[in-house]
C-alpha cells in the first residue's frame, strides 16, 4: 500500500521560505505502519520552482507570487509531473491516499489563501490536490490527523 505525502512534512526542506513543515505527529504514525510505501511529492519543486521562492496564492485561478507574477505554468506543470509519478498506483488501486500540507496553492486540502496576501483564507483546494482528488484519491489535511 502506497500513500503520497507532501514532502515538507517529511522534513524536506522544500517549503517556499527554504524551510520545512515537519511534522513528527505524521512521521510517528507512518513508522508504525512499516507496511506503507509512502512517496514524497512536492509539485511545486517538481515543477522547476526554486527554494526558497516568493510565496505564491491562487488568484482567479491562477497560481501568482506576492510579487505579482504569474507562476501558474510552473505549477501545473508539476502537478502533471507528480500525478504522472503516481499514475500507475493510482490506476492499479494501490494509492491509498494522500497526506497534504495545509493551505499550499499545491497541497491544500481544504482551504487555501484568497490570492491577496493578507492570510485571508476561502475555502478551496490547491491544484495538486484537486487533481488527487478527481483521480479519486483519498485527500488528508495534515491538520486533521
Amino acid at each position: 500500500m502506497k500513500v503520497a505525502v507532501s514532502a515538507c512534512l517529511l522534513g524536506e526542506n522544500c517549503k517556499y521560505s527554504g524551510g520545512s513543515n515537519r511534522c513528527d505527529r505524521l512521521l510517528e504514525q507512518l513508522a508504525r505502519h512499516p507496511e506503507i510505501e509512502v512517496v514524497p511529492v512536492c509539485p511545486e519543486v517538481a515543477g522547476g520552482l526554486p527554494t526558497p521562492r516568493p510565496p505564491a496564492e491562487i488568484v482567479d485561478g491562477h497560481v501568482v507570487n506576492n510579487q505579482g507574477v504569474s507562476v501558474d505554468a510552473a505549477y501545473r506543470r508539476g502537478v502533471a509531473h507528480e500525478m504522472g509519478r503516481l499514475r500507475a498506483a493510482i490506476d492499479a488501486g494501490d494509492l491509498a491516499g494522500a497526506v497534504l500540507q495545509s493551505r499550499s496553492p499545491s497541497c491544500g486540502v481544504h482551504q487555501v489563501y484568497d490570492g491577496t496576501f493578507q492570510g485571508v483564507l476561502v475555502p478551496g483546494r490547491g491544484l495538486f490536490a484537486d487533481a488527487l482528488s478527481k483521480a479519486g484519491v483519498q485527500l488528508f489535511d495534515v491538520a486533521d490527523l
